[in-house]
């Protein structure tokens, strides 16, 4: 692959990823209503996009051998705790991240 494919590869790849950023924004124009469906899908798209996040992440956890499941229901439990304690999603899952790692490399 030359320096001319990558280049475009990455042009395309860029114009892309700022139709897609800007794309909202020429949709609905400022003083233009949003549409009902769309408040509606902004209501409840982040509560299903996280349930499914963190199926994803403990669909793998086995529960019936040792250490059943404890460091994910340990990290995700400090998830949880520091989301209603400080309401900051990155240090959250930031020290969800760590604790489990942690446990995994140095305990289990």
């Amino acid at each position: 692959m030359n320096f001319g494919h990558s280049a475009a590869l990455v042009a395309v790849m860029a114009l892309v990823t700022m139709l897609l950023r800007f794309l909202p924004f020429l949709i609905f124009r400022a003083g233009k209503p949003i549409p009902p469906y769309v408040a509606y899908l902004g209501d409840v798209l982040p509560a299903a996009i996280i349930g499914m996040l963190v199926v994803y992440c403990l669909k793998d956890t086995v529960v019936t051998a040792a250490p059943y499941g404890a460091p994910e229901w340990i990290a995700a439990a400090c998830v949880v705790g520091l989301q209603a304690w400080k309401r900051n999603s990155l240090l959250s899952i930031l020290s969800g991240t760590v604790v489990y790692m942690l446990l995994v490399q140095l305990v289990f």
